[in-house]
């Protein structure tokens, strides 16, 4: 995101803005859905993103966290936060309450280029939490249906208690326009979807590659298995694209943790072409 896409938060970028929590949806036993908003008003009414990016989220006196944005660009005035419980700040946010103070700072990095996949079909495939960056870019899909092609999405999970967002699920499916595939790992009694890892379900699914664009996020293990079935179906490189989201750390280059290559994570992506991260060391 430019500076002139967002002023305010571009000009100080170590700061966080004081931000009121309006929701808290209990997606798993360690996942929660929360709803920002940020205080000030004038910040609120400029602030702008682009699906794939990413806000630090600061619980005061504790820490921060980077953490992709889960809501479309379209929903202005809030934005939602997929959070998994997994440390000392993450697990001060679950302590929370809808009314509690915290601050983010952002957005950061570059995310899903939409304008490109406007005009095409589009295949999104998730692991696990990865569901919850491309969830922005699905529900932008969804409020801009028009301007795309065939919607397929194909999402998979450890066990049916870690699918995250089904209540959406349950919306898309029934929708004609959307190709919703769900699978688990190992299933239940309860479970009526596939059983298997997701790139089993490339066999279920047809796609025109000269007229796709596709879009991963997941666990990094999850990467090359799903590219090489992409590859199968005959996707370019340069229209397969992934988040290495689960690299991010201080948002703006200056710790260095998210170096990959010769690129930082969190300036350079998180979102690469898969040509681009091809070329970067120890990326796939």
């Amino acid at each position: 995101m430019t500076a002139s896409k967002n002023q305010h938060l571009a000009a100080n970028p170590y700061r966080p803005w004081p931000t009121r929590i309006t929701s808290i949806v209990d997606l798993t036993e360690n996942e929660k859905l929360f709803e920002l908003r940020i205080i000030d008003d004038e910040v609120r009414d400029t602030f702008r993103f682009d699906s794939g990016q990413f806000v630090e989220m600061s619980i005061f006196g504790v820490g921060e966290a980077p953490i992709s944005i889960s809501s479309a660009p379209s929903k202005r005035g809030f934005i939602e936060l997929c959070v998994r419980k997994a440390g000392d700040v993450t697990g001060a946010l679950h302590s929370k309450r809808c009314g509690d103070i915290i601050g983010i700072r952002g957005p950061f990095g570059r995310g899903f280029p939409i304008q490109e996949m406007k005009g095409h079909d589009v295949l999104l495939v998730a692991g696990g939490l990865g569901i919850a960056p491309l969830k922005s870019l699905i529900n932008q899909i969804h409020d801009e249906r028009h301007e795309f092609g065939k919607v397929t999405i194909l999402y998979g999970a450890r066990n049916p208690s870690e699918v995250l967002f089904r209540y959406q699920f349950d919306m898309w499916k029934h929708r004609d326009d959307f190709e919703l595939i769900l699978t688990v790992d190992e299933a239940d009694d309860s479970w009526a979807d596939e059983v298997g890892v997701v790139t089993k379900l490339f066999d279920k699914i047809e796609i025109d590659s000269a007229r796709t664009y596709s879009a991963i996020c997941g666990p990094p293990v999850m990467y090359r298995f799903v590219i090489d079935e992409m590859r199968k179906k005959g996707m370019d490189v340069d229209r397969i694209f992934v988040s290495f989201e689960r690299r991010m750390k201080c948002g703006i280059g200056k710790c260095g943790h998210c170096g990959v290559g010769h690129q930082y994570t969190c300036i350079d992506g998180p979102v690469f072409s898969y040509w681009e991260a091809m070329n970067l060391q120890e990326a796939i």
